[in-house]
């Protein structure tokens, strides 16, 4: 969306509060601390909400999980916010409800080694994606899948019943293959065994579940 003019900033603006919920994100910010001075994670920030961040934690880098959307107002809000800020700013999309992408991992992955900290990862509800990616974080930091996938939780408003619990099922598929074969490290094991269409035929979601986030959330 084009913020060069003030038709355009309105535009973008109930895009956002209106379309893309964000009306909702103003008071429920769902912030989570992955490590202190490291990563934080939460739902899309409005531009004063990714300001008042990053003068409390000093962030450096933000991580949009959503992707750059061309006509979505809290893109082009929190993008031109960034670019004030000073952050770095940078798109590494994922899906919520399919078995997560090798590829797109291994980017991430190489993402976060190389941006400055403190990073804040964000999708649109901070629920799925992001507790996704920060239990990948917390893995390469050598924590025990436990931990990750404690980054899936229901305070975080993840639904693990619903098709977004393919992300839980991820890490599980990792903490089944270390019971059956014994340790081995996160990225060795997404690189030489994980199996994405093995995960997705595997799965089977609650149609209760569905209709929760899919009708009443209306999660993306």
């Amino acid at each position: 969306m084009n913020l060069s003019s003030p038709a355009g900033r309105r535009a973008a603006w109930l895009n956002s509060l209106l379309v893309d919920h964000a009306a909702l994100r103003i008071s429920w910010r769902n912030w989570g601390v992955v490590e202190s001075g490291r990563l934080y994670r939460s739902n899309h920030p409005l531009p004063w909400q990714l300001a008042t961040a990053q003068r409390r934690f000093g962030l450096r880098s933000v991580i949009n999980l959503r992707g750059h959307r061309q006509d979505c107002g809290s893109d082009a809000l929190g993008r031109a916010r960034a670019e004030v800020l000073g952050l770095v700013h940078v798109d590494a999309p994922f899906e919520s409800r399919g078995a997560p992408h090798k590829d797109r991992i291994l980017r991430l992955v190489g993402l976060l080694a190389e941006l400055p900290e403190p990073i804040l990862i964000h999708c649109k509800s901070g629920a799925d994606r992001t507790g996704l990616i920060a239990g990948v974080w917390l893995l390469l930091q050598g924590r025990p899948v436990e931990a990750a996938l404690d980054q899936l939780h229901w305070r975080f408003g993840h639904v693990a019943a619903s098709r977004t619990g393919i992300l839980d099922a991820f890490f599980r598929d990792y903490a089944g293959f270390q019971a059956q074969y014994g340790a081995k490290p996160f990225l060795d094991w997404l690189r030489q065994d994980y199996d994405e269409a093995a995960l997705r035929a595997a799965f089977r979601s609650r149609p209760w579940a569905d209709r929760l986030v899919d009708g009443v959330l209306r999660r993306e």
